[in-house]
């Protein structure tokens, strides 16, 4: 059995009120189309209407926002005395497009203005006292952030001792005390009445271009869209109209820098996504910031010089590669660090980048399913600085709130916080973290929800459903791709693909028919399909490929029903991995245990079934490992067939290799015999080797000759030295029990490590006989 990485959630199937179904008809869209637009509250043809086709009609006034008629007057007040208005921004992808947004809007109305994104390791995150003592020296005498402000107290407070006004408009969780700023723009604003809260940064930079201009901005919207997508906020609403019209004036639009970064980044220009922004545009933006400075770009986003536009181009592609390049190291250094068996997984290490760390804890939840918190340590092992990510039953941030005073510097959300601390805290905020678990009984045992839209069969996933499917589209945070389950599936011709055979390519086949299926990051679980009925969720894509279309699915997660069979025959087997939790290592010959280097709490070594059956009870073990072969094939069968057994391993280690070495022939036995008589002893504990050359005999099947011999009184063997017994009984070679043990191996042995997977399988859960 393999059970599913996260926790299925199978939305029940609603019957559709038969108004709505008959706006479903009259607008051509399939009914299983209908039940996901129901659960995503879409009920009605005016809904509907507006979630198909969004337009600018459906934008809400900028002037319900709190403040804004107030900063709209002051920003014209400081064009028209010609005063230098500084943009503050932040320095990841909403950043960069807010800052764009805002310095393009006024210099629109003949505003004089700069831009300023901090640097992280420098300035960190949020107004900057030093920044702000420094641009009020250099003139600057109107200050409006964007992307960021609502917790900026300190420099806020000091522009305003120097007579300077500061325009916030930021969209982050407004704290309790809001800064003495001038204007505060902001959709949560406590005395604000604006409909829609989920803006993005540049969202909300975008409602005072549009009040500041008089008109929507349409210019804008690419920037709206990358920057929205970028932050990850619900993807409804009045998010849904930006987005959809912004994809749209990428995709026609006459951005230089942008047109250039998506040529590089290998887009179709045309074919433009939220996907593709999300994937491929916005982490490029993004690398920038972790890396260093951000302030590129904002400089491709404006630049109407092509060289420029492509200079800066190519070095936002090298930052990000660079990125990667870390990610992908400390990433591989954290997993070795993490132990499985915690419920939460904080790994610390000095010289990781803390640009990236916020990434790395991302793969280690998406991996383990359990919260992450990554840290690095300054050079003087005194400080830890980085990131967390959460699953959704936990409250990263509300849990370690009870905990401030360990840190330096913390803030965040349900699902990500940042901290600095000192490194002798990091224990006491691991040890904290796991009794709130276990006070607040929250069980991150089953993974995180996966929620699944629709249970469909393989017929069903044709072209023609999968191109309506766009409609549902731009998907986002609140609004996701659709996953579908697909029960009772065979898999076929699976195979590993990409450079470091990384990923899975296979065929879903049910009833005759197939469906193209990826799945990404999951080549080391190529052996767990073809064993028991598999059940596969994923999201539907069309494949395109010279001009040839094909549904094809994008695996999001799968199990397999029944007992599965896993071959770690041969040395290869020896290395793969094999999980800890519930596993009992099972050895037939003591010495075996030296073989392997797996270790685990449970190791059996077999005296009878019936212990060896109890143990597994006592243990609950749910996967067994065979590490060697038993003398009597029946014995792994009955202990296999015992307890709950969800997966066995079967290593099979032969040390004997009695099926390669046989019994030996009669001419051997003889020669054997012969070179007995005539020598009055023999050292066999260090002369075996020796004897094995001379009579030409392998040494393992030397050894067993032996022991038949001794088993029949025809020699004696006493510290180490073999001696004749004068005038033994005459006895047949098959008389003795070794002898018969030995034939019982060989069969065992021919049987385990030569059939195929297949043949093991059907046999150990079957009444079929060898």
């Amino acid at each position: 059995m393999k059970k599913a990485k996260y926790t299925w959630q199978l939305r029940e199937k609603t019957e559709l009120p038969e108004e709505f179904s008959n706006i479903l008809v009259n607008e051509q869209i399939n009914p299983l189309l209908g039940q996901i637009l129901w659960h995503r509250d879409i009920r009605s043809k005016e809904s509907l209407d507006l979630f198909l086709h969004p337009t600018v009609e459906n934008l809400y006034d900028p002037f319900l926002m709190y403040d804004m008629e107030k900063t709209v007057t002051r920003l014209q007040e400081a064009v028209a005395q010609g005063e230098k208005i500084l943009v503050y921004g932040d320095y990841d992808a909403d950043g960069i497009t807010s800052t764009t947004v805002m310095k393009e809007a006024i210099e629109l109305i003949g505003g004089e203005v700069d831009y300023f994104l901090p640097n992280r390791f420098i300035h960190g995150y949020g107004p900057n006292l030093a920044v702000f003592k420094e641009q009020i020296e250099n003139g600057v005498q109107l200050i409006i952030t964007v992307d960021n402000g609502v917790a900026g107290h300190e420099a806020i407070h000091y522009a305003k001792e120097q007579g300077i006004d500061v325009i916030v408009t930021d969209h982050h969780e407004l704290p309790p005390e809001l800064p003495d700023a001038y204007a505060i723009i902001h959709p949560k604003h406590p005395q604000g009445h604006y409909p829609f809260g989920d803006l993005a940064g540049v969202g909300v930079a975008f409602k005072v271009a549009t009040a500041l201009l008089g008109e929507l901005p349409t210019e804008f919207l690419d920037l709206v869209a990358i920057g929205t997508i970028a932050d990850l906020v619900s993807l409804t609403d009045e998010n849904r109209v930006l987005v959809k019209m912004g994809l749209e004036m990428i995709r026609t639009g006459e951005r230089i820098g942008l047109d250039i970064l998506i040529h590089l980044a290998e887009l179709k220009k045309e074919a433009i996504s939220e996907e593709s922004i999300g994937f491929t545009i916005a982490p490029r933006l993004n690398a920038l910031g972790r890396l260093g400075d951000a302030a590129p770009g904002v400089e491709l986003m404006t630049t109407f010089d092509e060289e420029e536009a492509e200079r800066i181009a190519m070095f936002i592609n090298s930052q990000n590669d660079e990125r990667k390049e870390i990610v992908t190291r400390i990433t591989n250094e954290a997993f070795e660090l993490i132990d499985p068996t915690d419920p939460i997984h904080i790994v610390a290490k000095p010289g990781w980048h803390e640009g990236v760390l916020g990434i790395v804890a991302g793969r280690i939840m998406q991996d383990t399913g359990k919260p992450a918190i990554v840290l690095t340590i300054d050079e003087n092992n005194e400080t830890a600085k980085g990131s967390g990510r959460s699953v959704s039953a936990l409250n990263l941030f509300d849990a370690l709130s009870e905990i401030r005073d360990v840190f330096t510097h913390f803030g965040g959300h349900h699902m990500a916080a940042g901290m600095t601390l000192p490194v002798m805290n990091i224990e006491r905020m691991k040890e904290h973290l796991i009794s709130y678990l276990k006070e607040n009984q929250i069980d991150l045992s089953q993974g995180q929800e996966l929620l699944i839209d629709e249970t469909l069969k393989v017929e069903e996933a044709t072209i023609p459903f999968i191109q309506q499917l766009k409609i549902l589209g731009p998907f986002g945070t609140d609004n996701p791709v659709p996953n579908f389950l697909f029960e009772d599936i065979t898999v076929e011709q699976c195979r590993q693909i990409g450079a470091d055979k990384s990923h899975l390519k296979f065929q879903l086949s049910q009833a005759g028919t197939t469906l193209d299926a990826i799945a990404f990051q999951m080549g080391n679980q190529a052996e767990e399909f073809g064993q028991g009925t598999t059940n596969i969720t994923g999201q539907l894509s069309i494949n395109e490929w010279n001009g040839n279309k094909k549904p094809q699915l994008m695996v999001s997660d799968f199990s397999v029903d029944g007992v599965q069979l896993f071959d770690l025959r041969g040395k290869n087997g020896r290395q793969k991995e094999i999980p800890v939790l519930n596993t009992m290592y099972i050895f037939f010959n003591s010495d075996s245990q030296k073989l392997i280097d797996h270790q685990t709490s449970h190791q059996q070594f077999f005296t009878t079934v019936e212990e060896t059956v109890e143990q597994i009870k006592i243990t609950n073990s749910q996967q067994l490992v065979f590490v060697d072969c038993p003398d009597d094939i029946d014995w792994l069968k009955q202990i296999t067939q015992a307890g709950k057994i969800e997966r066995v391993y079967l290593m099979g280690i032969s040390s004997e290799e009695a099926y390669l070495n046989g019994t030996g022939t009669r001419e051997q036995y003889a020669q054997l015999y012969k070179f007995v008589r005539q020598q009055e002893q023999v050292d066999v504990r260090y002369k075996l080797n020796v004897v094995a050359q001379h009579l030409k005999i392998q040494e393992k099947l030397l050894i067993f000759m032996i022991q038949v011999f001794f088993d029949l009184g025809f020699v004696t063997i006493e510290n180490g030295v073999l001696r004749k017994v004068e005038n033994p009984e005459n006895h047949a070679l098959t008389e003795s029990q070794v002898y018969q043990t030995r034939l019982k191996r060989i069969k065992t042995e021919e049987f385990l490590l030569y059939s195929d997977r297949e043949t093991l399988q059907q046999w150990l859960w079957n009444e079929e006989e060898v």
